[in-house]
């Protein structure tokens, strides 16, 4: 029987994160952990039940297992619902054979079958890789009142970054009447967001014509849209205005994680009326130690410091023992930092171990040490250097 639904949210989670390197040797990029609490999917799902949509699927392709396990059945973001809910798409065989998602667009198409069963007026896609609160039904509406085809939510970044987005170039209703991808002289400063809503019917028979073209990427942004502008459809920009982060980058992710400690920093996660839910195990309160000291940092539940924090975003249950010292770096879960050591600008994954009276990073750039590894004693890890996890 069909349920039909004006939106199905559509959420492309399969990204490797080739540019978080170490951080996602063993997981996938909407897994990595952010913010001392959540994980980046957490945003995108959380704006989903905020924004009253109920039915989203999750696109998962490169290391599935922990994506998989923590979304569960969506009970955590009110996604658990009778008529909808979260449902995890992997890849999946057809025919004789399987076939990967070979772009965003393709990820789509194979799951035409699962968009189908909800008649639905409007799909919305999104990445599973941005930190964000957003409204989506409002941009919805703003599609309906334009008449829209397509409309792309775009945001105003610097003119000297341009270069780095795609851009969209509109005239003065904001309709879009041109894309250029990374331009190198670009004409505007109006980024696209990856947050793309459709007219479902429309792009559909897009997304079948495209899956037939030997020669096409399969992807939104180099095909499907460029398609759609050349054959006249209306495609309009909505322009977001907030907090909004690519965390696709070591810098960006941690960047993103030092953006928290400001003191009145762009992303409220203390929203009541906008919370960010996150499936996280009740660890008891933290604890900081008779002669700690910490200062402008976030620790999780469980965490117990009895050495120097400063500036920095400690997860569940981190030790930071006496003597040892962590500034301006993100400690994830159940990682130990011994007696005498010291971390700086790093980024340490979950369940490492850094050993007593270590050097781990410096005032450069950005270190990062994978999880489960353990840094011995004295050891010297220098600024900006890459230790990997082990393969699983």
């Amino acid at each position: 029987m069909i349920v039909k639904k004006r939106c199905v949210a559509m959420l492309l989670a399969g990204g490797q994160g080739s540019r978080l390197y170490a951080l996602t040797q063993n997981r996938a990029k909407p897994a990595v952990p952010y913010g001392g609490k959540y994980k980046i999917i957490d945003f995108p799902l959380s704006n989903c039940i905020h924004s009253g949509i109920d039915t989203v699927g999750v696109l998962t392709q490169y290391e599935p297992l922990e994506l998989n396990a923590y979304i569960g059945n969506g009970a955590t973001w009110d996604l658990d619902v009778m008529s909808g809910g979260a449902y995890v798409l992997p890849p999946y065989m057809k025919g004789k054979k399987g076939e990967w998602y070979s772009g965003t667009a393709s990820a789509i198409y194979q799951n035409i079958h699962f968009v189908e069963q909800y008649d639905p007026e409007y799909i919305l896609v999104l990445s599973g890789d941005h930190i964000y609160t957003m409204d989506y039904e409002k941009m919805i509406e703003y599609h309906e009142r334009s008449h829209a085809d397509a409309t792309i939510a775009v945001m105003e970044v610097p003119m000297e970054e341009a270069s780095r987005f795609g851009i969209m170039n509109t005239d003065p209703e904001m309709r879009i009447v041109e894309f250029e991808e990374k331009p190198p002289q670009p004409k505007n400063n109006l980024a696209s967001m990856g947050i793309y809503v459709f007219n479902w019917q429309k792009v559909k028979d897009y997304l079948i014509k495209d899956a037939q073209d030997p020669d096409s990427s399969n992807d939104f942004g180099k095909n499907i849209i460029p398609n759609m502008l050349n054959n006249g459809e209306k495609m309009m920009a909505y322009l977001f205005q907030g907090y909004w982060k690519d965390v696709g980058t070591i810098d960006s992710l941690w960047e993103a994680n030092m953006d928290l400690l400001k003191e009145k920093p762009e992303l409220d996660l203390h929203d009541d009326s906008w919370r960010i839910y996150g499936r996280n195990l009740i660890k008891p309160p933290h604890y900081i130690g008779a002669e700690a000291q910490v200062r402008n940092s976030k620790l999780g539940d469980g965490c117990q410091v009895m050495g120097q924090v400063e500036n920095s975003i400690l997860f569940p249950s981190v030790v930071v023992e006496k003597g040892a010292v962590v500034r301006d770096s993100v400690i994830m879960q159940d990682t130990v930092i011994k007696a005498g050591a010291r971390v700086t600008r790093a980024i340490i994954d979950e369940e490492a171990t850094i050993g007593e009276n270590a050097q781990v990073g410096g005032d450069g750039k950005i270190t990062v040490i994978g999880s489960e590894l353990t840094i011995a004693p004295k050891a010297e890890i220098k600024e900006g250097e890459m230790l990997y996890p082990q393969a699983k």
